[in-house]
């Protein structure tokens, strides 16, 4: 106990956790006030090799407004890079934190560097979700075992030709496909699926990996009240998984330039309209005002509101 001798407030020093400490939880203990009330603090770590655009929102996604009082997030990023080299001192890194939960965000998580990195937090007896963009990985993940995975084909690869894609080129991309993500509702059952464990392990209960293969129809089937602008937002999530397709030929399978750069620019058009199509759906739902909205509490819990004008609750 601390008597501050310019406010003559009596303050608690928080107990420093033991190094030894092996409990299950690994919480970092707050205190509030004089009233006895404790907050625990559940650690998640982000390690994120290279670049999908769920990686750039996952903590975000968390707590938007940074008010949150019973979590807290570090990210650890290889930066482009996802060799296993990049991903070693990613994973030292995270365990210095000593998370309770770690995500691995990367592209195609079937390659070396993504695989390393699960498999030495695994061992190190973390509980591991996968975030990558491609539905295939599913029966990778579930013979290595013991992972949980939000695995999302629309997050769809850029179309990485040298002879288009430049920095702002780039950037655009990103931005565009961040809204078809966030519109949908992907970006909401990735949120609630994190959410749910969070929860799990703050209340000392089983923490159960989630394990998501994100459809169009999982993305949008709570997130709209509107038949129209549901459709729409169908339309948008099928167009931005295309242009994965559409960028691997280009990419990988077609070799002369006057081929391949035509069809990086068709990928990022379709972008562009799937872009544009989730801004219709949900003008459609401002108009009859039921955009769903879902705030943290600072305590975390999830808050729910669909009228503008009304509190969340």
């Amino acid at each position: 106990m601390i008597i501050d001798i310019f406010t003559k407030k009596v303050k608690y020093k928080p107990p420093k956790l033991k190094k030894d400490d092996s409990s299950a939880l690994r919480t970092k203990i707050c205190f509030k006030n004089l009233t006895g009330d404790i907050k625990m603090v559940v650690k998640l770590g982000i390690a994120k090799l290279g670049n999908i655009v769920s990686g750039l929102m996952t903590d975000l996604l968390l707590d938007e407004r940074a008010d949150r009082e019973d979590f807290e997030a570090k990210i650890v990023s290889s930066g482009t890079k996802l060799t296993p080299e990049d991903a070693e001192p990613v994973v030292k890194a995270l365990l210095s934190f000593n998370p309770d939960l770690v995500v691995v965000v990367s592209p195609n998580a079937a390659v070396p560097g993504p695989t390393k990195a699960r498999t030495l937090l695994k061992e190190a007896g973390k509980k591991v979700i996968v975030i990558s963009d491609n539905a295939k990985l599913k029966e990778k993940l579930e013979e290595e075992g013991g992972f949980g995975y939000i695995l999302i084909n629309a997050d769809a690869m850029i179309g990485a030709r040298r002879e288009f894609l430049d920095p702002i080129e780039m950037a655009i991309y990103n931005a565009e496909l961040m809204k078809v993500l966030a519109g949908t509702g992907a970006f909401r059952v990735l949120q609630l699926a994190l959410d749910g464990c969070l929860t799990a392990i703050k209340e000392g209960r089983e923490c159960e990996l989630p394990k998501v293969v994100m459809t169009p129809e999982k993305a949008t089937i709570d997130e709209f009240c509107n038949p129209y602008a549901r459709s729409k937002a169908i339309a948008a999530y099928e167009m931005a998984a295309k242009v994965a397709d559409i960028n691997v030929k280009a990419c990988f399978m077609t070799k002369e330039w006057e081929k391949y750069v035509p069809l990086t620019t068709a990928s990022h058009e379709m972008m562009r309209y799937a872009a544009k199509l989730v801004d219709e759906a949900r003008e459609i739902e401002k108009a009859d005002d039921s955009v769903r909205r879902m705030p943290h509490a600072k305590d975390g819990k999830l808050l729910c509101k669909t009228a503008l004008i009304s509190k969340p609750e």
